[in-house]
């Protein structure tokens, strides 16, 4: 009697239909594991454009009729968006003061298009010091651009604010935003109604 066992070739037709079938699961989870960071990024730029809309409509529907004071002490009006359209400053109110603090509620905030970043830059005082520098943060990266326009009470849309004639105090009721972001084939455009 002869010992029976597997041959040269049967040995090395197992290990090939291993090694395809190894390649293929390879294959599979290298698609997965790709397909998820690609997954999580877009989840993180979700993530980004949702807290930026959130924060900017925060700051937009608090707006205060306030005006302020510059660095010089010059009056800076309540809301004031440049004719450039990719800046805006605004007065607004709900600034919480958990622990007492003597200052005041208001609060003053700029958004700024700076090196493809939507800022917003938050001001501790409103009248501010030649001192006062502002905190940064940032928003958004990739910003390829940002147009802001101001629908005034008439029902006209403005390039600035304010428009001529108006007082310091006067906030148009709404602020429309457009956004151009690079990893995005159209533009957003959000709309912000103020009280």
């Amino acid at each position: 009697r002869r010992a029976r066992g597997f041959t040269l070739i049967e040995m090395m037709v197992a290990v090939a239909i291993f090694a395809v079938l190894a390649v293929l699961a390879y294959a599979g989870l290298d698609a997965v594991l790709r397909q998820r960071a690609e997954l999580d990024q877009h989840y993180q730029n979700l993530h980004a454009l949702q807290r930026a809309y959130e924060v900017m409509q925060r700051d937009f529907s608090q707006a205060a009729p306030r005006g302020v004071r510059d660095e010089l002490g010059g009056p800076l009006p309540a809301l004031r968006g440049d004719p450039s359209g990719r800046v805006v400053a605004v007065t607004r109110a709900g600034y919480p003061n958990p622990a007492g603090v003597r200052r005041s509620q208001l609060l003053r905030v700029r958004y700024v298009l700076r090196d493809q970043q939507l800022l917003r830059l938050q001001f501790a005082v409103l009248d501010r010091a030649p001192v006062g520098l502002p905190r940064p943060d940032v928003l958004l990266h990739g910003v390829r651009s940002l147009r802001l326009r101001y629908l005034d009470t008439s029902g006209n849309w403005q390039r600035s604010w304010p428009p001529a004639g108006a007082t310091a105090t006067t906030l148009p009721r709404a602020v429309a935003v457009t956004v151009q972001l690079d990893r995005l084939s159209g533009p957003l455009q959000w709309l912000f109604v103020l009280p």
